[in-house]
């Protein structure tokens, strides 16, 4: 917000959940001053019962950015779904590439409880792929639960998505120039953030808008894919059905978002074009908005 009019530019959502109406809420989207103050694109766009791909997504992306070049203005694409803005740049989308590090330790687990039990983990996450693996895919099942815990994506979801990215954007321009910046905090100050964002969520409605949701939908069990995927939704349903209380909602939504930013960063990390903008405090978003904006002159 601060970045973009000094750059006459506009900005293009790369987040997976804020393309989709009435998650606003969740998804931390935009607010309508927001929307006023700086023109967006990819806000809201789509149904939830909808499911748009990366590839989907890369498509209306490049047509946003043609639109706003012909302006001429700059293009700003923003948020942290690597695999939507990797669509973007590189014209395909691939499944990420092995972590040593993460693939010894789901190794190690398996040498402890067995095979059985880690099918059995596979299984509650990604049922689609867990039914092709049997008790002798060992390479499969490491794979699969690897991808899992890097991205917090079922593996089956990367294929299908892949496929669709590598036929829609087999023309795309790949060659395109790109800065990236990537921001990051201290680990401690980035967890008490965290926990501040959920509680203002709660107190801005977020119990509400999933609530109105449940009713659009006729029940919990109707609720589209892209609804429940949204980190936080689970646990305010199973709140609302009188499953678990507030406060340990609460904490659980504040664990899996701790847990979904340090996957961001282990993809992130991953990409050398990224120049890293450290800072801390609370007038971090000054001093980077300052330090892209310098890069321009």
């Amino acid at each position: 917000m601060r970045v973009a009019p000094a750059l006459n530019a506009e900005i293009i959502s790369a987040d997976a959940r804020q393309i989709y109406r009435h998650l606003e809420i969740g998804s931390g989207a935009p607010t309508k001053d927001e929307l006023n103050r700086i023109r967006h694109h990819l806000v809201g766009v789509s149904e939830p019962d909808v499911r748009l791909s990366a590839g989907q997504f890369a498509v209306m992306a490049r047509e946003a950015m043609e639109d706003i070049r012909q302006r001429g203005r700059i293009p700003m694409v923003v948020g942290g779904s690597g695999l939507y803005i990797r669509a973007v740049i590189e014209g395909l989308v691939l499944i990420p590439p092995a972590s040593p590090e993460l693939r010894h330790t789901i190794e190690n687990e398996i040498d402890k409880k067995g095979i059985a039990a880690l099918i059995s983990e596979l299984a509650q996450v990604d049922p689609a792929y867990a039914a092709k693996v049997g008790p002798r895919d060992h390479k499969r099942l490491v794979r699969a639960l690897e991808v899992y815990r890097l991205t917090g994506k079922p593996f089956s979801w990367w294929h299908q998505s892949s496929h669709s990215a590598q036929c829609s954007l087999r023309n795309s321009r790949a060659s395109d120039n790109y800065l990236i910046y990537g921001l990051n905090r201290p680990r401690l100050e980035l967890h008490s953030l965290i926990e501040r964002r959920v509680e203002a969520m709660l107190k801005a409605g977020w119990m509400e808008e999933v609530r109105c949701l449940i009713d659009r939908y006729g029940s919990i069990a109707n609720l589209p894919a892209p609804v429940l995927e949204v980190i936080g939704c689970r646990q305010i349903t199973r709140c609302l059905a009188g499953e678990i209380p507030l406060e340990e909602a609460r904490r659980q939504i504040v664990i899996a978002t701790r847990q979904f930013a340090k996957r961001q960063l282990t993809w992130f990390r991953a990409d050398k074009r990224i120049e890293w903008l450290e800072q801390s405090g609370d007038d971090a978003p000054e001093h980077w908005a300052n330090a892209i904006i310098g890069k321009f002159g």
